[in-house]
């Protein structure tokens, strides 16, 4: 709306004689209970006007309504400017801005952005909450990457420690050699299982301790099974044939796993890196910043960085016997992503349980003056529950992933059966309907919030054909598509001798002006919840058009031909915006 924009400079130019710059004119979306399609407010031009906002609005509105062919008209209310443009303008938009194919797209803006997201632990599957952080890091990137950015999706595997050590040491006790072949197990959820027998066990031991007289601490520290699995990790770190080889072997099965539920939610990777090969990295980053007074040597041989300057706290970044924290392995890998990348942005999608390790992690590396540190964010999200409570991984209540898309698709299957439109579908267009339904559902309801806040999901909730949902959504495509293959329109014939627009239709054009912009928010906040919220607005909007406004049945052949180029763009944002949130529309359903 830039030319609203130049006419408003120029009508308080020659209104008032005070120039002002395009920048200091603020537009927004009229407000639905007023008409119009776009506001200027003029609270601020009443210093120059010595008049009230309305009257300051009243002789705006006047200039800008003479000045261009394109406004047909203006209301104020109070301090705002309420403008409604001509229908030939938002005829002339659809044509010849949302009808061809480059419609909200962006020219590469030179940009390199790199988004790790999903970072599972190969102890066990990935739960619901890696669900969102999968499905939040995937949109992000693909958002990004539309709105003109270079993107390098990665995945940072926590594939070494005390936990890996846990599942093996379990598996090694009461496995009996099985294995996934053997048991009918996916591999990651062949290893969970054996985790959650480790804390079984150990909590056993603890009791055992307990009732012989020791401490809860003490017990904890005594354990048989809590010693051997420590003993396990230094024989790792130590480089044991023996421990490295079942090492291998486990997390071969788990990522075997891991690659199915991937593939199942339709996330993909660029680059993977590990925390086996990164972990002792950031001891060379460690002796830079002694070096230059970054850190501090305590008594112990400990080493630390006092930031409480910054509002934190003193942070240690290498233990005292000289092996690394969480902190010195993170320095070290922000520093090889980015002399595999050189980024000028780095986004970590990672649950808001770790802000403070991210604050403290930035803050290391600006104070360093690591290249790339002014680039990081820290996409922190929120915890998802279920209606039964909040997840807890070691005691195998865990949410699985796979269990819960294969719930979802279940739930879409009752759900589509009933409508009984699917009577005439093969099995094979049945089970791929089921699962497009039943992943929308979960994808949209997950994605429709935004990150930070924490969510209670509903399974029942999401799958709602008539709601706030990505079914509903995906309805309204097949419905467009069912109308546009019935009336043979293949592809967009022309612009239509159309020249007076109803309500419902000068709204549904005004909503799909509006992508690029939601596009560019979206991008610009990393928040996949605007596009979400975006393209169920516009598929209301076109649910009231056609119901308001009969399609294939119109009046006369210009109007039937209009409203189906009109229904062919909303079927195209719609695709367009569902895709960007990794969510497949189907062509009927």
């Amino acid at each position: 709306m830039d030319f609203i924009v130049e006419a408003a400079v120029k009508a308080i130019k020659h209104l008032y004689d005070t120039d002002v710059a395009p920048g200091d004119v603020n537009l927004q979306e009229t407000r639905k209970e007023f008409e119009g399609q776009v506001t200027v407010v003029t609270f601020p031009f009443t210093r120059f006007s010595k008049k009230s906002p309305e009257q300051t609005g009243v002789e705006i509105g006047t200039f800008i309504q003479n000045e261009l062919k394109e406004v047909s008209g203006f209301n104020v209310i109070k301090g705002f400017l309420n403008i409604s443009l001509a229908d030939d303008y938002w005829i002339t938009q659809l044509y010849h801005t949302i009808l061809p194919a480059d419609f909200a797209s962006f020219k590469p803006n030179g940009a390199k952005v790199m988004v790790e997201y999903s970072s599972p632990n190969t102890n066990k599957p990935l739960h619901l909450g890696h669900i969102r952080n999968n499905l939040l890091g995937f949109s992000v990137a693909e958002i990004l990457a539309a709105a003109g950015y270079e993107v390098i999706k990665t995945n940072l595997v926590n594939d070494r420690g005390i936990h890996i050590c846990k599942s093996m040491l379990a598996w090694q006790r009461f496995g009996n050699g099985e294995t996934p072949e053997s048991s009918g197990l996916k591999g990651d959820h062949l290893v969970g299982k054996y985790y959650v027998l480790f804390d079984k066990e150990y909590k056993k031991q603890i009791e055992e301790l307990k009732a012989a007289g020791q401490t809860e601490d003490d017990a904890k520290k005594n354990a048989l099974l809590i010693k051997e699995a420590q003993q396990m990790l230094q024989q790792w770190e130590a480089g044991d044939e023996e421990v490295l080889s079942l090492w291998k072997t486990m997390n071969r099965w788990v990522y075997t796993g891991f690659a199915e539920t991937y593939k199942e939610l339709g996330v993909t990777f660029d680059k993977f890196y590990y925390e086996s090969d990164t972990y002792l990295l950031g001891k060379d980053i460690i002796e830079e910043g002694l070096a230059k007074g970054v850190f501090f040597r305590k008594d112990d041989n400990s080493v630390w960085i006092d930031l409480t300057e910054e509002g934190l706290d003193e942070k240690l970044v290498l233990r005292s016997d000289g092996t690394s924290v969480y902190m010195t392995q993170d320095m070290g890998t922000a520093q090889l992503k980015y002399n595999d990348f050189h980024m000028d942005r780095s986004i970590y999608v990672v649950g808001n349980e770790q802000d403070y390790h991210f604050k403290v992690l930035f803050t290391i590396l600006k104070k360093l003056g690591k290249q790339g540190s002014e680039g990081l964010f820290h996409l922190s999200y929120g915890m998802v529950d279920l209606p039964s409570g909040k997840m807890k991984s070691r005691e195998g209540t865990v949410v699985d992933a796979d269990d819960l898309m294969a719930e979802m698709q279940q739930t879409a299957k009752v759900q589509t059966d009933a409508t009984g439109k699917v009577d005439g579908f093969s099995e094979e267009e049945k089970l791929h309907l089921y699962h497009i339904i039943g992943m929308g559902a979960l994808k949209y309801f997950l994605l429709k919030v935004d990150p930070k806040k924490r969510l209670l999901f509903d399974p029942n909730e999401s799958v709602d054909f008539q709601g706030h949902t990505g079914p509903f959504i995906q309805y309204t495509h097949a419905r467009i598509r069912s109308v546009l293959n019935r009336a043979g329109l293949l592809d967009i014939a022309g612009a239509a001798a159309y020249d007076q627009l109803a309500p419902e239709e000068r709204d549904l054009i005004v909503a799909l002006t509006q992508f690029p912009e939601a596009i560019k928010l979206a991008a610009d906040t990393y928040s996949p919840a605007i596009i979400a919220n975006y393209v169920y607005e516009l598929a209301k909007t076109f649910n009231k058009f056609y119901h308001e406004k009969s399609i294939l049945q119109a009046e006369d052949e210009a109007s039937k031909q209009f409203r189906l180029q009109l229904s062919a763009a909303s079927g195209k944002v719609i695709n367009k915006g569902m895709k960007l949130l990794g969510i497949e529309v189907p062509e009927r359903m």
